[in-house]
């Protein structure tokens, strides 16, 4: 069965400034430009926030700067966090975060007050500054006026395949490598309605559907990755995971073994989605939700007539991979 491959995959990326113009008709068309233009994190409630910084310290976060008693957690090559954790009964979502700076910020507003969407004073001890709403689910989302931080570039790849020998006297197995987050690429929710969600975060923010799976998980992005937001269908709202890219997938296979060598429950990789092409590994963290590794995810350019699929079910998950345990569609928020 062929795999379905689109859009611009892998590094090193496309310089789009530099296409002629008839290459950029070829293969751009011209869209609404995307009021919501980050993610820029996501903030869960845990029962143990000891707990919960250890996880993610041994997932590769690093601490941020905190004013206050919430941790903060950051990849290490990035300034800002993104991850938020807050003290609660239970786990579950207190807020995603989106960037949306200068005139995107107008946008969003305008757009908001057209579709009839109020403005809220943000959670208790939320960060203050932009935009604070709901989404249909209940979910808190932020608004801010914020650009995207990016870490620097990795080098390239030196892998050799027939033909390409790239690798030339030195040795391929990596050595003293491990798992390094470089930036938050996308969260997963659960959902009742994912159509409704679908509906509110392209109409009210500017999001756009990259593909979807039936009735089952929709993809939509605010940048030129695949999906910086997704749901999977449930019978109700809950987190499912946070992703974070890495530099191969060799760190994926030993951002794995680090976890099960820190005591965590075996997750669910390594592995290769079909949506969105990359490879991944999922972690389970302390509260039945999932962190994820991900590598060479589907990259698409802003203007690209990009064309959003509806995949069959057998293909809504996975290429290649370990069997689909039973817990990765369990939403546990309602136990």
């Amino acid at each position: 069965m062929a795999v379905h491959y689109k859009g611009m995959r892998g590094r090193p990326r496309p310089d789009w400034g530099k296409l002629d113009s008839q290459g950029l008709n070829n293969a751009c068309q011209e869209e609404k430009a995307m009021a919501v233009r980050a993610l820029l994190h996501y903030a869960l409630e845990v029962p143990d926030l000891s707990v919960g910084e250890k996880f993610y310290r041994n997932f590769g976060l690093v601490d941020a700067p905190s004013r206050d008693d919430t941790v903060r957690l950051r990849p290490a090559p990035l300034k800002r966090e993104t991850v938020l954790l807050y003290p609660g009964s239970r786990k579950r979502l207190h807020h995603l975060a989106f960037g949306a700076p200068g005139d995107e910020l107008d946008a969003v507003k305008a757009s908001l007050r057209k579709a009839g969407v109020r403005e809220l004073d943000p959670p208790r001890g939320a960060p203050e500054g932009g935009i604070w709403i709901r989404d249909p689910d209940g979910n808190a989302v932020n608004i801010r006026s914020e650009g995207r931080e990016l870490p620097p570039a990795d080098p390239p790849l030196t892998l050799n395949s027939p033909g390409r020998i790239a690798r030339v006297a030195a040795r391929g197995c990596p050595e003293g490598r491990e798992a390094r987050p470089r930036r938050l690429g996308h969260v997963l929710l659960f959902t009742p309605d994912p159509d409704r969600q679908i509906d509110f975060y392209t109409r009210a923010l500017g999001m756009r559907l990259s593909d979807r799976s039936r009735s089952i998980v929709a993809f939509l992005r605010c940048t030129t990755d695949h999906h910086n937001l997704a749901f999977l269908a449930s019978k109700g709202p809950g987190f499912h995971h946070g992703s974070f890219e890495v530099g191969s997938i060799d760190e994926i296979a030993l951002g794995a073994q680090r976890m099960l060598d820190a005591g965590c429950e075996p997750g669910w990789g390594v592995g290769r989605h079909v949506i969105g092409s990359n490879f991944f590994y999922y972690t389970r963290d302390p509260w039945g939700s999932f962190a994820e590794y991900f590598h060479d995810l589907d990259y698409i350019p802003e203007h690209c007539a990009w064309e959003a699929r509806d995949f069959p079910e057998q293909d809504a998950i996975y290429r290649w991979g370990p069997p689909l345990p039973d817990y990765f569609g369990h939403n546990t928020e309602l136990d």
